[in-house]
């Protein structure tokens, strides 16, 4: 008995689906250096309206208050964490286009190190404040 197109075409395996895929380190890390760099876009555009419309409503102290509430000092903590982190991983990627570090231990190393400094640069900085 032949096979048609249509029997061979549905018993041709399937390609792994993401649920399958094991994820490596440099993909994650890939993945939030876009999201964050998306994510800072967006607050440097909030930011600048809060300035605008701070300097037309004549130096209000209404938006210097605004400073003092606990959801935008979390917001804020959020935004210097994506901010160091996009940081990091850029620095990585410009060591990238350099031609070094592209063994996978080198790879794995340099993205344990990246997340680490995120975190510590963070936490100094709002340690500092």
């Amino acid at each position: 008995m032949t096979k048609t197109k249509q029997d061979s075409h549905i018993s041709r395996p399937t390609s792994p689906h993401l649920t399958i895929y094991r994820k490596q380190i440099s993909s994650v890390l890939s993945i939030f250096h876009r999201l964050t760099g998306v994510m800072l876009f967006f607050a440097i555009v909030i930011s600048t309206w809060w300035f605008i419309f701070w300097v037309f409503s004549k130096f209000d102290p209404y938006y210097i208050q605004l400073i003092k509430c606990n959801l935008l000092k979390i917001a804020l903590f959020f935004i210097s964490l994506a901010g160091f982190y996009h940081l990091c991983t850029g620095i990585r990627h410009l060591i990238w286009d350099t031609g070094k570090c592209f063994s996978i231990n080198s790879i794995n190393v340099t993205g344990w190190l990246a997340v680490i400094c995120t975190f510590f640069f963070t936490l100094i900085f709002w340690w500092s404040l």
